[in-house]
């Protein structure tokens, strides 16, 4: 099973006259335009696809179009497992999903090969995307030296979970007599290179997935159902609800992938 997200939002468009709120010779309100914005909610799905038949949807939720994507990672997960009875071995998301906790959900000891195919996101700058780790899980820094964990510590804020971090530090300080940067790396002046990251092996995998290899390529390729469902979603008008409080468009929504579903379901007994 593959699964991927989509959010599909309501919108409203309005011609845009003025970028920027003038600062002189001030103008009408009438004459200026807010141009696009967002509001409403937000439709998450786990999409399933059926070889040579179509997709369907697995899961389905509905929150405020405030939550970040990330937000229906979770609870969409649980619903999968609920209905599947198992946790899934494969995910396809997009880059908003490049989270450590995503990669740690599908990586599990008893099948190495499952796991999550994910662009990465270049969070934490463009020199981190080809970060080594040594086999114990310590950072490889650019000299090709281990760092070692200086302290680590409880965060609360930096992803949506309370995670453990850990600070790495250069191997070479405090420094010793002699001792020099084997690269001459431009931290030396400053205490050397560090890191902070969090401890979860989720945070490793990150960096260590082989987005080059053909099982990547060919798993991720399959998150298109999710854009397969989302146009059809579309064309039943999620985009463009005709009602207005949380618990219709809520019921709307979960009937509009219910009648995707049950168009697949003809579909499969028109071929069967």
């Amino acid at each position: 099973m593959r699964a991927s997200f989509v959010s599909t939002p309501q919108r409203r468009h309005n011609q845009q006259i003025s970028k920027n709120t003038p600062t002189t010779n001030p103008v009408s309100a009438a004459t200026i335009s807010v141009g696009e914005f967002y509001w409403g909610y937000g439709s998450g799905v786990v999409v399933a696809k059926v070889p040579d038949y179509g997709e369907f949807v697995l899961a389905e939720m509905t929150q405020t179009f405030d939550q970040p994507d990330v937000s229906y990672f979770f609870p969409l997960m649980a619903k999968t497992e609920q209905i599947l009875g198992f946790k899934p071995r494969f995910g396809t998301f997009d880059a908003a999903f490049d989270a450590w906790y995503v990669y740690d959900y599908f990586n599990r000891e008893e099948d190495p090969e499952a796991f999550a195919a994910i662009p990465f996101s270049e969070k934490g700058g463009y020199k981190a995307k080809g970060r080594q780790f040594s086999p114990e899980g310590l950072p490889i820094c650019a000299a090709g030296l281990e760092m070692p964990l200086k302290f680590s510590y409880m965060d609360q804020t930096i992803s949506i979970i309370p995670h453990e971090r850990g600070k790495y530090i250069c191997p070479l300080f405090p420094k010793q007599e002699g001792s020099v940067c084997p690269i001459n790396h431009e931290n030396w002046k400053k205490k050397g290179c560090s890191a902070a990251m969090p401890t979860s092996i989720g945070a490793r995998l990150r960096y260590r997935l082989d987005r080059d290899s053909d099982l990547y390529k060919e798993t991720y390729r399959q998150r298109t159902a999710v854009e397969r469902i989302n146009s059809q979603a579309y064309a039943l008008g999620i985009e463009r609800p005709h009602v207005r409080n949380r618990n219709a468009i809520e019921n709307t929504n979960t009937l509009i992938y219910t009648l995707i579903n049950l168009r697949l379901i003809q579909r499969l007994r028109q071929k069967g």
